[in-house]
């Protein structure tokens, strides 16, 4: 017996009608499942790596221009270290300043600290108390001082009032600069 003998089926126009919408609905199905599915799938993730990759592309190209100016600065550095006196000391630069502002009567104490290196550089730093001295003559010594000629800087500053002494201030401050 063949398969056409033993299994003759006799379809309704009805019939036939709705096992070809079946065929057809499995159809779609798979072609959607296997094919319209995945695809839709790899454009979405395409846009997301575009949009991620468009991300890192402006960080890298803000982190190149802070590099470039980075790099401008270190070579602005570089010229005016070698255009500094080989005899300048930072200690004797505040002491020098303290003078021209009348305020080295009013240094407690001046403490020179190691240099250390940073890179192709040393810094020197100086940690300075003044005491009794006014907010003019602390902003006249502070212009004196942060000379960028010598790359002199303020690390540190610690203003205070002076006790007993309305008017006046306590200044303890860390002063810098780097050497070759």
């Amino acid at each position: 017996m063949d398969f056409q003998t033993k299994f003759k089926f006799k379809l309704t126009k009805r019939e036939r009608y709705y096992v070809s919408a079946g065929v057809a609905l499995v159809a779609l199905f798979i072609i959607f499942q296997f094919v319209l599915s995945p695809f839709l799938e790899a454009k979405g993730e395409i846009k997301r790596s575009v949009q991620a990759n468009g991300k890192t592309l402006k960080e890298l190209v803000s982190l190149s221009s802070e590099y470039g100016s980075l790099k401008e600065g270190s070579e602005d550095i570089k010229k005016r270290l070698a255009l500094m006196s080989k005899d300048f000391t930072l200690f004797s630069f505040l002491e020098k300043q303290a003078g021209r502002s009348g305020v080295k009567p009013n240094i407690k104490y001046m403490k020179p600290s190691t240099s250390t290196d940073k890179g192709s550089y040393k810094e020197s730093s100086v940690e300075m108390k003044l005491e009794n001295i006014t907010l003019k003559q602390l902003v006249e010594y502070l212009h004196l001082v942060e000379s960028s000629e010598n790359l002199v800087r303020i690390k540190r500053i610690s203003v205070n009032q002076s006790k007993g002494s309305p008017g006046y201030l306590t200044v303890l401050m860390q002063l810098m600069t780097y050497r070759e």
